[in-house]
């Protein structure tokens, strides 16, 4: 089979690039509203089915396409992508000093109509932070295509994260253990990794 990615996220091609697997980037514009009476987990997973509707006609039978979504949830509030510096602000002054989760909904979908559809989540802690820490990271980091304005990636999870109970790479936005998995059930295997076919 030949996986499909539809996503624009650099952390995603990254850690897929990482698990070893080759595909093929595939993009197209999707509507990321939701339904207001779901929660959590369901948001994310909601979102990543969503997303995989809108590529069910294009599949070939022997491609799979995975889209993901990843959101930061405070109590039941969802922080999605901040719309400009002022919102990454008020959203990390928000996170600063408190626990918080991440979830991020995965759908694999195959050509031959084939769904899979999960999610992983990620409890955050977060130092407190000065309104200067926060100010700064915001300026140098422009954190707007990063669901609840940060990443744990760069500067401010060095910083302010200081714990995580589940898996770090969800919260970059791919919990690649779970996607392996999935995959393998689907059919993919350590042939299909091209650093590993050979040995």
């Amino acid at each position: 089979m030949r996986l499909v990615l539809a996503s624009n996220s650099p952390r995603r091609r990254q850690l897929l690039s990482d698990l070893g697997l080759p595909y093929e980037i595939r993009l197209q514009e999707v509507d990321e509203s939701f339904p207001a009476h779901l929660v959590r987990a369901e948001v994310a997973e909601y979102l990543a089915a969503h997303k995989a509707e809108a590529y069910r006609a294009a599949l070939a039978p022997d491609e799979v396409v995975l889209t993901a979504d990843t959101i930061v949830c405070l109590d039941d509030d969802v922080l999605n992508k901040p719309a400009d510096a002022a919102e990454a602000i008020q959203m990390l002054t928000r996170l600063q000093g408190r626990v918080h989760d991440v979830y991020t909904g995965v759908c694999l979908l195959t050509g031959e109509g084939q769904r899979v559809v999960f999610s992983d989540q990620t409890r955050v802690y977060f130092r407190a932070l000065s309104p200067a820490e926060i100010e700064f990271y915001v300026q140098q980091y422009k954190p707007f295509d990063k669901a609840g304005a940060y990443g744990a990636q760069d500067w401010i999870g060095m910083v302010a994260v200081t714990r995580l109970e589940g898996s770090y790479f969800n919260v970059m936005g791919l919990p690649v253990h779970r996607v392996w998995e999935e995959l393998v059930k689907l059919g993919f295997g350590l042939n299909e990794v091209p650093s590993l076919a050979a040995v």
